[in-house]
């Protein structure tokens, strides 16, 4: 019997702490060996001339996730409407991309707890390939939710919560996000937070629609660059107050990034994270004719090339220290996705998000380590060890080295790539990167010992992905630092 299932030869070897030339042995799905030299394997995967990195971990993205569309007449019961993205096609675009593990959201809505999603997400889950976590929306914040069901999900093994601070009705008041803090803090949970003002976005919305200005160039100038300013601001000073660590999801900007370096210059617990359309897509591309600025509608919204730039030095600073690719995909069209409002509807009634899951490593890797802006352990860091790190998956997933999980890509440096609809291999029918060329890109991506893409051809059976309950971790724990020295029970 040979010594290890897989030899992956030849390659270099890339973590979040350097690069190496030499062999990798995996056995039973874990990574058993780097040596100069392995031969004594079942299988060998030639890595000549690629490079090898663990595979990707997107602590960001909403895939099948339901929403609340109404009662059934005839009992009453919820009708639930889906996102158009399964567990089956976003594991095969994510594999497409390099991406191994995901963390996803479980919703939660108004007038109801979060068991019974969790229990049905579970099972959603459990369809795809992807290996996966969970985060808990918090969008009702009661206190059977947070001191009778919060504790159950995370002994399920649920250790962070989602926070968002605009959207209706997700959003949350500072008194309910206190409440939600207080709670992480009492669990040993990671608070997420989306930082944009509600009431300044509403009013501004308002002040739009009144002025006939309706068009989806206009959902930029509905959430300019100090509303999200405004709530990184807020979100940090309360955690800072409760003593909770926390991270600010989405940065689009330097305004909001300048926030969290203070506030890490302080020493508290607060992270940064950013995504590629933050690095590519700008304002300008919402205003295209009639509809199609609609594609490119998220929040926050794009800005312009000069804060690409901005964005990028963040990320130098180590700021911005992960990026995800928050993909929240709605189709085009039909008229179940950003067109569910009409063609014509105002920019408010248009869904927000976009597709990105396979675009994500091959962004970054060519926005950043081909042109110069990173090196390659940098772009690791960034897209597997640090949300590996930061979600308490590492050291399972998100690096290279005996014992963890052997999830790990063949990544080719030099390969050039047009990204179109077609190459994401996702549900949704169109790529904001429609057109954009890459450089680097991932020719086999293996999930605990096993290719489940090569060549573009997704390999992996559905429902071979699996759950991953995170325990209590340091990186979490509140610093025991609090005003005046008190702690709020």
């Amino acid at each position: 019997m040979a010594a290890y299932d897989i030899a992956i030869r030849g390659g270099l070897v890339a973590t979040a702490f350097g690069a190496t030339r030499c062999d990798i042995g995996v056995k039973d799905g874990r990574i058993a060996a780097l040596a100069e030299t392995i031969t004594d394997a079942a299988q060998v995967l030639d890595a000549g001339g690629l490079y090898v990195v663990p595979g990707g971990v997107d602590s960001h993205c909403h895939i099948e996730e339901p929403s609340l569309g109404g009662y059934a007449k005839s009992d009453g019961a919820p009708q639930l409407t889906v996102n158009e993205e399964s567990f089956v096609t976003a594991s095969t675009s994510a594999f497409a991309g390099g991406t191994t593990s995901v963390v996803c959201f479980i919703p939660q809505w108004k007038g109801h707890g979060v068991l019974e999603r969790y229990r049905d997400y579970r099972k959603r889950a459990a369809t795809g390939m992807l290996d996966h976590a969970f985060h808990q929306i918090i969008s009702d914040p009661t206190d059977a939710v947070l001191n009778e069901e919060v504790p159950q999900l995370v002994a399920e093994g649920v250790r962070s919560l989602k926070v968002f601070l605009t959207y209706e009705p997700l959003h949350l008041n500072d008194a309910e996000y206190i409440k939600v803090l207080l709670t992480a803090r009492r669990n040993g949970c990671l608070v997420t937070v989306h930082c944009e003002n509600y009431d300044a976005i509403n009013w501004r919305t308002q002040a739009l629609l009144a002025a006939g200005m309706t068009g989806p160039k206009y959902h930029a100038w509905s959430r300019p660059r100090v509303v999200e300013r405004e709530a990184t601001h807020r979100a940090i000073a309360l955690a800072e107050l409760v003593d909770q660590p926390i991270q600010v999801f989405h940065v689009s900007c330097e305004d909001a990034a300048e926030e969290i370096a203070r506030a890490q210059a302080r020493g508290l617990k607060v992270w940064g994270e950013t995504c590629p359309q933050y690095v590519t897509l700008t304002a300008a591309d919402m205003d295209r004719p009639g509809f199609e600025g609609a594609k490119f509608m998220c929040s926050p919204a794009p800005r312009d090339t000069a804060e690409h730039l901005r964005i990028w030095e963040m990320i130098r600073r180590g700021t911005l220290d992960v990026v995800s690719s928050d993909h929240c995909g709605f189709t085009f069209g039909t008229d179940r996705g950003k067109a569910v409002a009409g063609r014509d509807a105002s920019f408010e009634k248009i869904p927000n998000g976009i597709p990105g899951l396979a675009a994500r490593l091959p962004i970054v890797f060519s926005e950043g380590v081909a042109k110069g802006r990173i090196a390659l352990e940098e772009f690791v860091k960034l897209t597997a060890t640090n949300p590996a790190r930061i979600m308490g998956l590492y050291p399972r997933k998100g690096v290279i080295q005996p014992g963890s999980d052997a999830d790990l890509v063949l990544w080719d440096p030099a390969r050039k790539v047009t990204l179109t609809n077609a190459v994401m291999q996702h549900a949704i029918d169109y790529t904001p990167y429609e057109g954009l060329e890459v450089t680097g890109w991932p020719v086999t991506t293996i999930r605990r010992g096993e290719v489940v893409m090569r060549d573009g051809k997704v390999q992996a059976e559905p429902g071979t992905g699996r759950y991953l309950p995170r325990g209590p971790y340091d990186l979490v724990k509140p610093r025991g630092i609090t005003p005046d020295g008190f702690v709020a029970p």
